[in-house]
């Protein structure tokens, strides 16, 4: 009997403009003592996002609460996928600790999806915000949070807390969501953008995508078209980059002329602030990006 195994198609080259700095110098390592000290994960490392490096040696982090075993099985995502672990209602003082001893002006949070809670995980984002402003008052916090699957008592808990920044990706097209987002959906993204602006009109909304799965020009900017009229301020666009193997397969690099085209087309259709370029992630330059958007 003949057995079927599926192929991956090849992958293109990665062209020799698309590279990050490694990993490596004293910030890094310190960084890097102090949040396995403290029993911390960061979307930097769980994530395998390019830019640690740069990021970590600038005293940077984006840090991930709620665990990092993830209840959903994104396509692109390097993050653990399991049974999720039990929450840790300690981490929101550990994570100040952090930003403390890091010196830190302005932080990021993010989490896993945590279907498994009715709120999604929208209370330990909370007790993270607050614990941040009692231990680092003046410290900015941007939350980059799930679409807690479409439920507003769930961003209300959130926006409650007043972070500076709320950031939810919508990552792609819709027409590749069942590919790329699994359990995720376009309009609810959409939606929960949207509440988030209606509730706290002066709190500056953002969100992003990955370019190179296989979407076009049209679709891309359809989407940035929708987040506008959604009430979205600030927008990130940066080159999906595949984890694995196991992953979706990379379908094309995105040349930098094209990330800075799309840029210029964000600001004409009205968005505060744009970041776009092949390395860019969502939380790249967060705080840079809050000062035209709360202008704005």
């Amino acid at each position: 009997m003949t057995t079927l195994v599926a192929i991956s198609p090849p992958q293109p080259a990665r062209p020799a403009w698309l590279r990050a700095p490694a990993p490596v110098g004293q910030n890094y390592r310190e960084l890097k003592n102090l949040i396995e000290g403290l029993g911390l994960h960061t979307v930097c490392e769980s994530a395998a996002c390019p830019n640690v490096g740069e990021c970590w040696n600038h005293r940077t982090a984006t840090f991930m609460i709620l665990g990092n075993v993830c209840t959903r099985r994104c396509g692109f995502c390097a993050v653990q996928k399991g049974a999720p672990q039990a929450v840790d209602y300690d981490e929101p003082r550990r994570v100040a600790e952090a930003v403390a001893a890091m010196g830190l002006r302005f932080a990021v949070i993010t989490s896993v999806n945590r279907d498994d809670r009715a709120d999604g995980g929208a209370e330990l984002f909370a007790l993270t915000v607050r614990a941040i402003r009692e231990r680092v008052p003046g410290c900015g916090v941007e939350l980059l949070v799930p679409d807690f699957q479409g439920s507003h008592a769930a961003m209300d808990i959130v926006m409650a807390a007043a972070p500076d920044v709320l950031n939810h990706n919508t990552e792609t097209v819709p027409r590749l969501y069942r590919q790329v987002r699994l359990g995720a959906r376009y309009q609810r993204s959409l939606d929960m953008l949207a509440y988030a602006k209606s509730i706290a009109p002066g709190t500056p909304v953002k969100s992003g995508m990955m370019l190179g799965l296989g979407e076009t020009r049209d679709e891309v900017l359809a989407v940035m078209r929708d987040l506008r009229a959604h009430g979205v301020d600030i927008l990130t666009l940066g080159q999906y980059l595949r984890p694995s193997p196991k992953h979706l397969p990379i379908v094309r690099y995105v040349p930098p002329a094209e990330f800075d085209g799309l840029r210029r087309d964000g600001y004409e259709m009205g968005f505060a602030h744009v970041e776009s370029g092949p390395l860019v992630r969502s939380s790249y330059h967060a705080a840079e990006s809050l000062t035209p958007a709360t202008a704005s």
